[in-house]
């Protein structure tokens, strides 16, 4: 469950721009659904609010079971808060760890305990380090080739390799609005000035 509304929503959000950015590749992106790691008792489980699958086949899913899907996620990320914080950078970190999950990343919405609100964590020799910002903050996203970073505050994400920014299907409809209004209004200017002259 979520903590709040700005965390599901940045759930939804951070699933959506990942879904997009891996549209029509063999990459399962998912959240918040129950990922089974030991058959036979259905007590080991764990729900990321985010996670990504590579070699996997992006159709939808009820559960993960591990050992059927013969993959592990190699991405695993939690929208934190203060309330959950523990639980993300103690008891999620050491089973992810074990799990074998490359990297994992947390993001704190509110800026409630995390300075800044967004870590990254990659997987060495069975433990997880932190991953070390460039000189413009940034945190690299090796298993996804993707890098993280604040926008004042805000999470955002784009492509490493050709920048591009990865956005949700409601963000990209947004900005085609903007835009259409944009030109609707660069085009009103227009007509006026010729109707001047």
């Amino acid at each position: 469950m979520a903590e709040s509304d700005l965390h599901r929503d940045w759930m939804v959000c951070i699933v959506e721009r990942l879904k997009n950015y891996f549209a029509g590749q063999k990459v399962y992106v998912s959240g918040n659904l129950l990922i089974y790691y030991q058959q036979g008792d259905p007590k080991r489980s764990v729900a990321p609010d985010a996670f990504v699958v590579k070699d996997c086949d992006p159709r939808r899913r009820k559960i993960f079971k591990i050992w059927e899907e013969k993959r592990t996620p190699c991405f695993a990320l939690e929208t934190t808060s203060a309330s959950t914080q523990r639980e993300d950078l103690k008891g999620k970190m050491e089973l992810f760890a074990r799990l074998g999950i490359a990297e994992y990343f947390l993001y704190d919405p509110q800026g409630e305990w995390l300075s800044p609100s967004l870590a990254g964590f990659r997987l060495v020799d069975g433990e997880y380090e932190p991953i070390p910002r460039d000189s413009e903050g940034t945190i690299h996203c090796e298993e996804l080739g993707l890098t993280f970073w604040l926008e004042r505050g805000t999470l955002q994400i784009r492509d490493s390799a050709n920048g591009r920014r990865l956005e949700s299907g409601m963000e990209e409809a947004e900005h085609l609005r903007d835009e259409n209004e944009s030109l609707k209004a660069r085009l009103a200017a227009l007509e006026e000035k010729l109707r001047g002259q």
